[in-house]
């Protein structure tokens, strides 16, 4: 079975990478995703390089770093559109046009790191598994980055072949109830766009309850180790000091220690529940699969939103009688390792 999908025949470029030749005249489509450096995003905001270094130099911090970063980041991308063009035709796609952008059935998906670059392009790709590099490992431990631009030749030629072993990557889901749908890698926010206090009523399995809290956080088996893991730490503790409770986040009632990138469930935590003569905070935590979703329905007037991955802009607005379904999404991610 061929990466790309089942009971398709092969493409010209696959006959020929199976033949071993790969070549620019082959049909192959590179679609490479890059960012801008903090470097470039300075000039952006002040106009100048000497702008930009005025105000990081005044704030006491070394601007030659940012000038490296920018240098190996270049020096990268440089590389990759090299060794990539040997390959097929590339196309250049900028983080902030990634969510706008359709990518082909048999485009080969390179992403040229950091991590939240991967995560933020996996959830917009359907089944085309996604090359993670890292430009600067020196700098950058990416989880997500596997590779290095020097590797990319050889991980590319083994992908064409089939050759290349893809990991699954299971995506969390917010659907409304007007049909809007929104994907996850990572995790979820549910709440008010400001982080502050936000009323809503939360629905699991025969439970519900109105709540006031700061905001619901979902995560994926892959997002279990970023702010889930800093929530759950923040509750044991504060938990411990005021009663002695486990700190152990293991030990976390129904929390699954094996939760994995692949885990075909969610877990969701209410940050900061506030119970009141209208409000109740019992319904906190809990697992969300395909047969029990979490069910949320919106009292917040403004400012209420959903979004992903910690990119406050990927949103769904969420104001007062909207409802959202969350639950495990059926598309999955596929990461080439």
């Amino acid at each position: 079975m061929s990466f790309f999908g089942r009971g398709r025949s092969d493409s010209p470029n696959q006959r020929a990478s199976q033949a071993g030749g790969i070549g620019p005249e082959t049909e192959t489509k590179i679609v490479l995703i890059k960012r801008r450096t903090r470097l470039e995003e300075l000039v952006i905001r002040y106009n100048t390089i000497q702008q930009a270094q005025f105000y990081v130099e005044r704030l006491g911090a070394d601007f030659g770093d940012y000038i490296r970063e920018d240098r190996v980041y270049r020096s990268a991308l440089h590389q990759a559109v090299e060794t990539l063009g040997m390959i097929g035709r590339v196309q250049e796609v900028e983080r902030e046009h990634v969510s706008n952008f359709i990518f082909g059935e048999r485009d080969v998906v390179v992403v040229l790191g950091q991590d939240g670059l991967v995560a933020n392009t996996l959830k917009y790709v359907t089944h085309q598994p996604l090359i993670g590099v890292n430009p600067d490992p020196q700098r950058w431990d990416g989880a997500l980055l596997p590779f290095t631009v020097g590797e990319l030749s050889a991980v590319v030629s083994d992908l064409l072949r089939d050759k290349r072993p893809i990991k699954e990557v299971r995506l969390a889901q917010a659907e409304l109830n007007d049909g809007q749908v929104l994907y996850a890698v990572n995790d979820l926010f549910i709440g008010r766009r400001t982080h502050v206090s936000a009323r809503y009523e939360l629905r699991l399995n025969e439970a519900a309850e109105q709540q006031s809290s700061s905001g619901i956080i979902v995560s994926t088996g892959m997002g279990s180790t970023g702010w889930l893991r800093s929530v759950l730490a923040g509750a044991a503790g504060i938990a411990s000091a005021a009663g002695g409770a486990d700190t152990s986040t293991a030990s976390a009632p129904s929390f699954d220690p094996s939760f994995g990138w692949d885990s075909p469930y969610l877990y969701f935590s209410v940050r900061e529940p506030y119970p009141s003569r209208a409000t109740s905070a019992n319904l906190v935590f809990g697992r969300i699969d395909e047969r029990s979703p979490l069910r949320v329905v919106s009292q917040m007037p403004e400012s209420g939103v959903i979004f992903s991955d910690g990119v406050e802009d990927d949103c769904l607005e969420f104001g007062s009688g909207v409802e959202a379904s969350i639950t495990v999404a059926e598309r999955r991610g596929r990461l080439a390792v």
